[in-house]
């Protein structure tokens, strides 16, 4: 690999100005875009020394051919630059945006003589105001029928309402009650067209002023006796609030906001996007981005912002913007969006308060949805069968590994170490075969991964001495043996470590000493993403989206996952043996003081007199405890 590229530009050719740039390879394809308050700072970090860059930079630089860049006046001109490229030319290593699925909206066409309300899933009839998405279709349609009962506007299709207008006989919806247009012969065209203005006032911000002036009604009409008008008031009211209740308050009556909560890895992110309107969460989208360059929180949260308002009108965006980084440009933003509004918009983290906690909902939504996109991707049969193949070519294998072993060692600080053994079968997790190792005496992590693999081989050769008959493995779903607590007698195709060369060497002498180099080895780096072999000088670069690095991805996951967590269970059982020996603290008293404390740090920290604070501790049995925990 050269030491530099050929194409990179002479010193002082690249300007200092404000810009956007774009990488191309060979054939004049754009592979990325980006933008830069100073163009020569940014792009002298692509040209720095191949072996510095990430690894998926260098893949990129080294797969273009030529740079290009355009100056422009300011900061906010290059936003919208690089927003309408990536749109147009649609670069491989840009984020790629998969939103989960196509939202139903509910839309008024307001183009329209006389506006209706539908359920659409498209976003670009002409003049239309959309409220939502909505989660589920149905959702929205019974939104719809509740809103008509108080705001009764067009619900018929066009030519219904041509041929309503044309005959002077009303629409069929209108005849059972279901349409409130002028097709129905009930109100004018400009009687309707207020009705639809309160509609849309009423679901932009659930304005109060209609349940109000509904209940003065009620009561003016109860109070002359004239109870049956008083009962279609009650009624309608019975409908605003259940419109209102679908959508519980959240924030103050008066907030306009767009919230993001972001969960990402190394490969992917996903974005939940909440739309709240007058302090109520109207709209929910969920948003999975594939990232082909290595970029930080903050440029995450750039892009995923030009990407919602890039196409958006005005009424979409609102006054605030929440989000859980502030870009590096946040003032360009803010300034961008401030345009495209025409009205002032604030661009925020979300810190204390109501909104706070309601940023960690997002995130924990998009955690989950996070997790469900990569064990759907794993668990699917084409897209499994497809990541053992790709594997099997990206490291030369002689057949697909359709079993699959993995280990992680775990340590606190050098002390309590733990290793853990993870079973893939077809590209599926099996649980029941999972182990976990306790290591009493090694020297690092490498020693450590050395003394598990021998445990672990050993069980091997025992098994073929005993000629115990493995199950097969080829089946689809789950494998099922008659032992209840099945042994590791079963050869796998590929083991797989937690770390890079030094592990995969440790890992390779391991099985060179039982005498099985015959089962394929590598290891997976997390900081890159690397897969590295057994005495190989560079690693195997799988690429991002294939089905091959999401499998290995969860291998390791999991193997870290099963790890720490069998680490936490011993620890959490020494210290309550530990506990335990201090007199008159039995099961109930340790868990209670662990459970106080939070850890066995902030409880070796703590007084004696703050120790009593727990029900059922006295002096003595505080101070016993006290000094038992100091004294070890």
């Amino acid at each position: 690999m050269a030491a530099s590229l050929p194409y990179r530009p002479k010193a002082g050719e690249i300007p200092t100005n404000p810009g956007v740039y774009r990488f191309r390879d060979a054939q004049g394809r754009v592979l990325y875009v980006g933008k830069a308050k100073n163009l020569r700072a940014r792009l002298s970090n692509y040209f720095a020394p191949l072996h510095t860059l990430h690894e998926r930079t260098r893949r990129m630089v080294t797969t273009a051919a030529s740079v290009e860049w355009t100056v422009v006046a300011t900061d906010v001109d290059s936003l919208q630059l690089e927003y309408m490229w990536i749109k147009e030319f649609d670069p491989p290593f840009n984020v790629r945006y998969k939103d989960d699925k196509s939202y139903p909206y509910m839309a008024i066409t307001l183009a329209d003589e006389a506006p209706r309300v539908i359920v659409t899933r498209n976003r670009k009839i002409r003049g239309a105001k959309y409220f939502g998405p909505y989660p589920k279709v149905w959702a929205v349609h019974d939104t719809i029928d509740l809103m008509i009962k108080v705001f009764p506007i067009r619900t018929c299709s066009d030519s219904s309402y041509k041929k309503a207008m044309a005959t002077g006989r009303p629409c069929f919806p209108g005849q059972i009650g279901r349409c409130g247009g002028p097709c129905s012969m009930k109100v004018t065209i400009e009687e309707h067209r207020a009705i639809v203005d309160d509609f849309i006032a009423f679901m932009s911000g659930g304005d109060q002023r209609f349940a109000r002036a509904l209940m003065a009604r009620m009561r003016e009409a109860s109070a002359a006796m004239d109870y049956e008008a008083a009962a279609g008031y009650r009624d309608k009211l019975q409908s605003i609030d259940s419109v209102l209740s679908r959508s519980a308050l959240v924030l103050a009556a008066d907030t306009d906001a767009d919230l993001f909560g972001i969960a990402e890895d190394e490969l992917a992110a996903t974005v939940q996007h909440f739309v709240i309107r007058g302090g109520r969460v109207r709209g929910v989208r969920a948003t999975t981005i594939e990232k082909e360059l290595d970029i930080s929180g903050a440029d995450l949260v750039d892009q995923v912002l030009q990407r919602s308002y890039g196409d958006a009108t005005a009424s979409d965006i609102p006054k605030q913007v929440l989000v859980p980084v502030l870009p590096d440009d946040a003032a360009e933003l803010e300034q961008w969006l401030r345009e495209r509004r025409g009205k002032n918009v604030s661009l925020q983290v979300a810190q204390r308060g109501r909104k706070a906690e309601l940023m960690k909902t997002a995130t924990l939504n998009a955690q989950q949805a996070l997790m469900l996109h990569k064990t759907r991707r794993t668990s699917d049969y084409v897209a499994r069968s497809q990541a053992l193949t790709d594997l099997q070519e990206a490291l030369g294998l002689e057949e697909a590994p359709l079993r699959i072993e993995c280990f992680d060692v775990s340590h606190l600080s050098g002390t309590n170490v733990v290793a853990s053994m993870v079973v893939f079968e077809d590209g599926l997790p099996r649980k029941d075969q999972y182990r976990s190792f306790g290591v009493a005496e090694t020297t690092d992590d490498t020693d450590s991964l050395y003394q598990v693999l021998t445990r672990r081989l050993a069980h091997i050769d025992r098994a073929e001495e005993a000629d115990e008959p493995a199950p097969d493995v080829t089946a689809d779903g789950e494998v099922v043996t008659e032992r209840k607590r099945p042994r590791f007698a079963y050869r796998p195709q590929l083991l797989v470590v937690d770390g890079g060369q030094p592990q995969v060497a440790a890992a390779a002498r391991a099985l060179a000493d039982a005498g099985h180099s015959e089962i394929a080895l590598c290891g997976i780096a997390k900081r890159l993403e690397e897969v590295w072999l057994p005495g190989e000088e560079y690693p195997v670069i799988l690429p991002r989206t294939s089905e091959a690095l999401y499998l290995m991805q969860r291998l390791r996951d999991e193997a870290h996952r099963f790890a720490i967590t069998h680490q936490r269970r011993r620890r959490r059982r020494d210290i309550q043996s530990v506990l335990a020996e201090v007199p008159g603290l039995g099961d109930a008293r340790i868990k209670a003081l662990l459970r106080h404390f939070g850890s066995v740090a902030a409880l070796k920290q703590a007084a004696p007199d703050e120790i009593t604070q727990l029900s059922g501790i006295g002096p003595k049995l505080a101070d016993a405890i006290h000094a038992h925990l100091q004294a070890g």
